[in-house]
Order: C-alpha cells, then structure tokens, then sequence
C-alpha cells in the first residue's frame, strides 16, 4: 500500500528538460572528419582548454594541423552533428604502441546531453571493429565530469608515466575492448 510520501511530484520542467535531451539525443550523427570541420575542431578544444587550463604546445600543433597530426599518422577524428551543427569532436590518435582517445570537447550549450558519452562508446565501438585491445586516455582530476564518464564507462586508471606528453595530465586510464566483448 502506497502512503502520500511514496507518492512522487510531477515536475513539468523537469520532464521538458528530459524530453529535449533524449530528443537531441536521437538527433545527433556521428561523422568522420572533414576538412571543412578543422575550425570546429580546433574551436571547440580550444574553448574547454582556456577555460580550465592554457593550449600546450603540443595542442596546439595537433588543434591546427589535425589531418597531419592525427589522421596521416592512422588516427581518427569524429564529430557529433545536430542537424547542420558541430556539437561535439572526438579524435582517436595513433602513439605507436597504443590508440588514444584525445581532444574531445562538447559545445557548452549541448553539455549535459550524453554527446560526450556517445562519442566515447562511438570510439570504443571503432576500435572493437578495428581489433584493438585497448583505448588510453590522459586527463586532469580536476574535469570531474568527465573523469567520473570515463569510470561510468570502464575506464580504469593505471600509473601515470613521468614523460607524459601533456603538462596537465594526471591520470591515465585505459578500457580494455577484449574484457568488455
């Protein structure tokens, strides 16, 4: 038997809110790169990384020259399209002995919406059809939400090597494709 305090208030907003994040949801396309999309790529990263860090030098020679960078050196990049928007980049760079999961951003508008963890599960999807192991990712604590998706997903951390290729990172994490499939 249900008494008044089982009894769950109806919040309008709250269900308008839902309703337009699952509808953006189903709206968005994942894409590969193109040219035409290098401005959103760099913009993008370059927003979230003057919000809570600086653009190393390293960003931003991979931010400008992404086809040299990443995708001649057998990396990827894919974008999350909303109707005719770029909301959302994601890149997969090749280091040699392991595929990184690197300069993902979301529009701050569209944040909140799970385009981060769609393009995140694109990407583990991409290596699981490509025969990869694994997937690495480098981050800083202090992007709590993002650290707390990566966990959600099945990410794990492992030790953080010294020479690190970011001044920021600060953890290193791995999702091991074959324990998942």
């Amino acid at each position: 038997k249900l008494g008044l305090n089982d009894i769950k208030p109806f919040h309008p907003k709250e269900r308008i809110i839902e309703y337009a994040m699952n509808n953006v949801q189903t709206e968005i396309e994942i894409i590969p790169f193109e040219n035409q999309y290098s401005k959103d790529f760099y913009e993008l990263n370059a927003e979230w990384l003057r919000n809570y860090f600086y653009i190393e030098p390293y960003d931003e020679q991979v931010l400008s020259h992404p086809k040299e960078y990443i995708l001649d050196k057998g990396g990827y990049i894919f974008l999350a399209k909303y109707h005719n928007e770029i909301v959302g980049v994601v890149s997969i760079i090749n280091q040699k002995d392991f595929f990184e999961l690197s300069k993902m951003a979301v529009k701050p508008n569209f944040r909140g919406q799970k385009i981060g963890e769609m393009l995140v599960n694109y990407c583990i999807e991409f290596g699981k059809n490509q025969g990869w192991e694994s997937i690495t990712l480098y981050s800083n604590r202090k992007l709590i939400p993002a650290i707390t998706l990566y966990e959600k997903i099945g990410f794990k951390e492992v030790p953080l090597e010294t020479n690190a290729h970011y001044n920021r990172a600060d953890i290193k994490m791995i999702f091991e494709i074959d324990s998942f499939y």
